[in-house]
């Protein structure tokens, strides 16, 4: 369990709005942990300045952890399913889960983009710190500008110290990262640190100039055929939150949620009752532009 500067948002869609900031402990549930049965160890809370972040806890643990804090409050909560792929098998039996449809989709994604770059896309595979290194000098431009930088601060973390662990990793064999060109452009990227048999989807971004040809699916698609010839993973996992991307490409799921445990300060209390007033006003919002046909204006609005 270790301690960062972390903060409480009040987002809209793929926007944040407000970000309040709180010193608190990460504690997170791995893949493997969780199918095994097996939790991690909660810890000393006295630890952290104002509480616990707590991301992915398994469903049916909730109740135990909350009992664990009792002077604690929680909130934020979001419950999802956590996708993973369970990758056993080839990559032509994972191919076969799909619908012949979606396997159609997914082909003609390849060739519209292969053809939108004239002679063709290029994949380069990045593992070793050297490799690494020229992964981040391309990336890290490129994430620039995807939305989630842009708008939530969740690009490629940039900081000399985040570069120095995937480096570290790197050199441990424990990098997997993938860029998609066009020509000489990249125009797509994927990195995937390695947990023991697990592969963990950490950032994904792809130049917004290109998006009408999906080039973060076609790089899925290309980085998961390469990681099934490995033959070394067990695991692909999605980490927390639900989205279309990790529905699509998921096998399984696991009934997850993520939530804040702040010390029951009047402060705390303060922000945790804006931000679930806040919760419920967007929620009411979206419901209403579901009915009215206008959500999806909206949420082209939200990524300008």
């Amino acid at each position: 369990m270790s301690e960062d500067r972390t903060s409480i948002d009040f987002t809209i869609g793929s926007r944040r709005l407000l970000a309040v900031p709180r010193n608190l402990a990460t504690v997170k549930f791995s893949l493997e942990d969780i199918l095994a049965g097996s939790l991690p160890a909660m810890g000393d809370s006295e630890t952290a300045a104002d509480g616990l972040r707590v991301l992915s806890v398994p469903r049916e643990h909730i109740d135990a952890l909350l009992g664990s804090f009792p002077d604690h409050l929680a909130g934020g909560r979001q419950d999802y399913p956590r996708h993973y792929i369970d990758m056993a098998g080839s990559y032509e039996d994972y191919l076969a889960r799909f619908s012949g449809k979606t396997r159609s989709t997914l082909k003609r994604k390849q060739r519209k983009l292969a053809k939108e770059c004239g002679g063709g896309y290029e994949v380069t595979e990045h593992r070793t710190p050297a490799e690494l290194e020229a992964f981040l000098d391309a990336a890290i431009p490129l994430s620039a500008k995807t939305y989630q930088a842009r708008l939530l601060d969740a690009g490629l973390p940039e900081t000399p110290e985040a570069r120095q662990s995937m480096l570290a990793k790197a050199e441990r064999g424990e990098m997997r990262c993938y860029l998609l060109c066009a020509g000489e452009k990249p125009i797509a990227y994927l990195t995937l640190p390695v947990e023991g048999q697990t592969l963990v989807y950490a950032y994904l971004g792809y130049d917004p100039e290109w998006a009408r040809l999906s080039p973060g699916t076609v790089l899925q698609m290309e980085a998961l055929e390469r990681l099934f010839a490995e033959n070394r993973f067990r695991y692909f996992d999605f980490t927390e939150g639900d989205g279309g991307h990790k529905a699509m490409f998921g096998t399984d799921s696991v009934e997850c949620a993520s939530f804040v445990l702040l010390r029951k300060t009047i402060a705390n209390r303060t922000l945790l009752g804006a931000r679930e007033a806040f919760d419920a006003a967007v929620s009411g919002a979206r419901t209403l532009a579901e009915k009215s046909g206008a959500l999806s204006r909206v949420r082209g609005l939200l990524r300008a």
